[in-house]
């Protein structure tokens, strides 16, 4: 785990901790003495068990224990969500869906059918469309845990 500079303003002292890949920032409020030991408040609502779930992974990094592997997203989820960002970016930044699919489904793939029937093209829009929803808030049911109705 590693430390960054911190720094202060009126609210306390902002520290970035990183382990591995994450990192967090924490905030120490003004008026609490160093010596005080960090506490977590959780909201009593329905992402609760989510958030205590944070609690205890940030805990064991910042003891330096084994964080388990998060494992709410199976590869698939990750590599589509990345194939999400990345159609989106290219069309918010005046791709053609074609040459989007060519990025993520290879250009020799593209070109082997007719791109109006094609059902590449048909997966590229579905990925901009839920990666538009995703960048207008649909990121927060990212890592919330499916939960009975």
């Amino acid at each position: 785990m590693r430390e960054s500079a911190a720094r202060a303003d009126e609210d306390g002292t902002h520290f970035l901790f990183k382990s591995g890949d994450q990192a967090i920032r924490i905030v120490q409020l003004a008026d609490v003495p160093p010596e005080t030991p960090l506490a977590a408040l959780v909201p009593l609502d329905p992402d609760g068990f989510d958030r205590t779930e944070a609690i205890d992974r940030l805990l064991r990094a910042l003891l330096g224990r084994v964080v388990p592997d998060d494992r709410r997203l199976t590869p698939q989820q990750k590599r589509r969500q990345r194939h999400m960002l990345q159609a989106t970016d290219g069309r918010i930044n005046g791709a053609t869906y074609r040459d989007i699919a060519g990025v993520i489904f290879g250009v020799d793939r593209v070109a082997d059918e007719p791109w109006k029937t094609c059902a590449l093209r048909d997966a590229t829009t579905a990925l901009v469309k839920d990666g538009l929803a995703m960048i207008n808030g649909g990121y927060r049911t990212l890592l919330r845990h499916r939960r009975r109705p």
